[in-house]
């Protein structure tokens, strides 16, 4: 059988013509999502549920993690709105082993906004200094929680701490008590944040909210104060969460969740904006887990939370040289079986 690529470029070659090749012959255009290639587990400790994951390169060359945990006798949920706290982890290199440092974060303890459920965190280097994103509550009981979910800001010299609040109490942003407001009052309130220096200037802080869909706040300094737009950047009509904001070919991207199937159910999204305000594009982020390790690795995967699918949550990009370089993301199961949840790795090829 004549290979036709051969023979477009022997046309091509005598000719000076290009011949259109049949489609089936062209090359498929990778996604976003066919880059990744799992590599293993990046946290993983007995007697802990494992949630998040948020990579930095640290000044001293090695790869920090800041991940949530709580007790894993505890059920996933409830036990994050209340025994959540943020751990710091550290590896030589971003494919691990990761060993726990020491507690970064957790809750005051205190009648604050912040008193139970330090979870989800974020970390940035802005500056000299190291930026620790996370969500907290005031009541993990059912309601007023989701709706009493609401996003701080600690910040520190060095990600071993001490971690100081910014504002007192560290809290940036609550859900609006505008009614002009997309998600004023929301039944979540504001979580999940996720924050980028934007190139044109200032702070975009992200969040999931009402709906499950995204909204942005701005800010010119770090520490805010944080102003919130009034509609979503997202127009999405399933519920999406667990952005993860970065910069990739010219275009501010938020990579989440993908829960319910806007795409592909158990996958998620990778949502393209020229401005970072109205994002209109959107691909495939990344695929079930069964697509990067096969259904013979995961035959004795564990549920601890979650429904029918195996799939990734909370992705996390650690980005080498303004590239993504390699995906953090935890999962409901244990792909090999354990008695508690761990946090994977995948690399950008």
């Amino acid at each position: 059988m004549v290979n036709l690529l051969l023979l477009k470029a022997f046309l091509l070659l005598i000719t000076g013509l290009n011949f259109h090749l049949p489609d089936e012959y062209a090359e498929k255009k990778k996604n976003f999502a066919d880059h990744w290639q799992y590599i293993g587990i990046a946290v993983e400790e007995p007697g802990f549920t494992v949630w998040g994951t948020s990579p930095i390169v640290g000044d001293d060359g090695k790869i920090h993690l800041f991940a949530a945990r709580w007790p894993a006798e505890l059920k996933v949920d409830p036990g994050w709105r209340s025994h959540s706290e943020i751990a710091h982890y550290v590896g030589s290199s971003p494919e691990g082993p990761f060993h726990f440092s020491e507690i970064a974060l957790k809750g005051s303890g205190k009648e604050t906004w912040d008193k139970f459920g330090a979870h989800n965190p974020a970390i940035h280097k802005v500056g000299d200094r190291y930026v620790l994103l996370y969500i907290g509550n005031d009541n993990p009981e059912s309601p007023p929680h989701p709706a009493n979910q609401k996003i701080g800001m600690a910040i520190s010299k060095s990600l071993f701490g001490p971690w100081e609040k910014v504002n007192k109490d560290g809290l940036v942003l609550s859900a609006p008590g505008d009614d002009k407001y997309w998600n004023y009052q929301a039944s979540n309130g504001v979580n999940n944040p996720a924050l980028l220096q934007h190139p044109a200037g200032g702070f975009f802080l992200y969040f999931k909210s009402e709906g499950g869909k995204m909204g942005l706040a701005i800010a010119r300094q770090i520490e805010g104060p944080y102003v919130q737009l009034p509609f979503p950047v997202t127009s999405n009509n399933q519920a999406i969460e667990d952005g993860y904001a970065f910069l990739y070919r010219e275009k501010v991207c938020l990579l989440t969740t993908d829960n319910h199937g806007l795409i592909e159910k158990g996958g998620g999204l990778l949502w393209k904006s020229d401005d970072g305000i109205r994002f209109d594009e959107v691909e495939q982020g990344f695929y079930p887990a069964v697509k990067y390790l096969g259904r013979d690795k995961l035959k004795k995967a564990s549920k601890h939370y979650g429904g029918d699918i195996i799939k990734f949550e909370r992705p996390q990009v650690l980005m080498i040289n303004g590239e993504p370089a390699y995906l953090y993301a935890p999962s409901g199961y244990h792909f090999f079986g354990k008695e508690s949840t761990a946090s994977y790795v995948l690399k950008f090829k």
